[in-house]
């Protein structure tokens, strides 16, 4: 994401940065040494540069003005990425084009200029030759800075400084030009702060989680989205995607584990498909969150119609919670278990023994509907009103039509 200051000098770009030059293990992945940690709203009448370039959180600023301050060289060559600024903003891209396309040509000019004046021998032809200006600038852009242990904060402060000075010089023809890099949620910049929290700092334990799960997410995808029974399983809204909460509330996986239990007695090799619907709802949900380095999803187990003494079938839970726990730490916001009456409570607790401490303390079992929506920013009127949670989940349900197909 190529950021220009060409049509307004001036102007302010409308972000909060965050500093990720503190000297933390928990910031060896990220490639640059500062991101956007905030987008504040836009005052509608006077749109900032973030909105009209569509700048994110989570954004990794890595140059300025082609002077790279990464932590490490960039994974991919630059003509392999795709430019992320919208139509609206293209036209200052050809404009600053222009301006570095005639700055190398002068370049290039005093070059042969420079060769012209230089007296040449048979043996010229094994001769140094300097890189050219567009190689000098690919690699001044990716430049790395390594962080210095001994002074957190300095690479940082030498990014703002450098943006100052060229802002305080207004000079039309060097107008301030920001990179930005964009990752998904579950990429290693991401990812490996969450890995490393659930693992609780501990590095090499951290780093062997972090490479099971990569090593299962080459296994487990690509999911076959029109396998007729993982099909059956998203048709009977089984498990389905409900993001109906208030604002600061997670999305929803939903489990109607009524319906689990019994499809489950008539196919008991349905347990896989059951976690791949599951898999494919949570990676939806947590792809949408709003903070990549935060992503976060709830999940609601309705256990209407169960009998939690007799017919609770405590594996299937197991099985969601095997493939959720290592390969999605710190991303569950909270688990609602309802309606559990409260003589049952302590049972259910005890049938949830598998699952670890720091889990656990995410999980809400109650049969009171006014904890379930302070829980998940639901409405207790309008479930009031539809009678009942499966019915309100019936209204609000989101498959996805790319995940449920006709017969």
């Amino acid at each position: 994401l190529t950021i220009s200051f060409a049509s307004d000098p001036t102007a302010s770009l409308g972000v909060q940065l965050a500093s990720h030059d503190n000297g933390l293990t928990n910031e060896m992945f990220l490639p640059g040494y500062a991101s956007v940690g905030g987008v504040p709203n836009d005052d509608v009448t006077k749109p900032t540069l973030a909105t009209k370039f569509g700048v994110k959180v989570g954004d990794y600023l890595v140059a300025v003005n082609g002077e790279g301050f990464r932590r490490f060289p960039p994974d991919f060559p630059e003509e392999e990425l795709e430019e992320l600024a919208p139509p609206a903003a293209v036209e200052d891209l050809i404009n600053l084009s222009s301006i570095i396309e005639e700055g190398q040509q002068q370049q290039e000019d005093d070059d042969a200029a420079e060769n012209d004046n230089t007296e040449t021998n048979d043996h010229d032809d094994f001769s140094y030759k300097p890189p050219s200006p567009q190689e000098q600038a690919r690699q001044l852009k990716g430049r790395v800075i390594h962080p210095n242990s001994s002074n957190p904060g300095e690479i940082y402060d030498q990014l703002l400084t450098k943006i100052r000075q060229i802002k305080s010089q207004r000079d039309p023809s060097n107008p301030l030009v920001l990179s930005f890099e964009r990752y998904m949620w579950d990429s290693r910049v991401h990812s490996w702060s969450r890995f490393l929290s659930a693992r609780k700092g501990n590095v090499p334990e951290a780093m062997t989680m972090i490479q099971g799960h990569e090593r299962w997410r080459n296994d487990f995808f690509p999911i076959d989205l029109t396998n007729p029974s993982l099909q059956q399983v998203m048709k009977a809204h089984a498990v389905s995607e409900v993001d109906i909460g208030e604002s600061g509330h997670a999305a929803v996986v939903y489990i109607d584990f009524a319906k689990l239990q019994m499809m489950a007695a008539a196919d008991s090799d349905l347990s896989m498909d059951v976690v791949q619907a599951f898999v494919v709802y949570t990676e939806t949900l947590l792809s949408r969150s709003p903070d990549p380095r935060r992503p976060k999803t709830s999940q609601m187990v309705d256990l209407t119609g169960v009998n939690l003494k007799q017919g609770f079938k405590v594996n299937i839970l197991k099985k969601l919670y095997r493939t959720f726990e290592p390969n999605y730490p710190e991303t569950l916001e909270k688990m609602v278990m309802y309606p559990v009456p409260k003589a049952l409570v302590s049972v259910v607790n005890a049938m949830l023994s598998f699952v670890n401490e720091h889990t656990r303390k995410k999980f809400v079992i109650t049969d009171d509907l006014f904890v379930v929506c302070k829980e998940l920013g639901w409405n207790l009127k309008e479930i009031e009103n539809c009678g009942g949670v499966r019915s309100y989940m019936q209204k609000h349900l989101k498959h996805g039509l790319s995940f449920v197909f006709d017969d």
